[in-house]
């Protein structure tokens, strides 16, 4: 029962960090915004950036020439490396 947790919570910290860097990766590629998948995407990582790693008021905010895609890459980059932190250190305490 406690591997399954276990799984369970790393699988879930995977989905969010892979969402944050897909995201990250749209952004700086000048995706399509009005495309629907990527639209969803877009949406999911602002749920799943804790209000910590956003792209307006992030850890990092860059001003100037590509400003949004540095703020991406970075504060989506340093989202997705903490949630697979948590994800493992999680992972190991549960599992028995």
């Amino acid at each position: 029962m406690r591997t399954r947790v276990a799984q369970v919570l790393w699988a879930l910290c995977l989905v969010a960090a892979t969402v944050l860097a897909v995201a990250a990766l749209c952004i700086a590629v000048d995706a399509n915004q009005q495309n629907a998948l990527v639209e969803r995407v877009l949406e999911l990582a602002k749920v799943v950036d804790l209000n910590v790693f956003t792209l307006d008021d992030g850890i990092m905010a860059f001003t100037g020439d590509n400003a949004e895609t540095k703020n991406a890459l970075v504060n989506y980059g340093l989202g997705a490396a903490f949630y697979l932190v948590v994800g493992r250190v999680a992972e190991r305490l549960v599992r028995p």
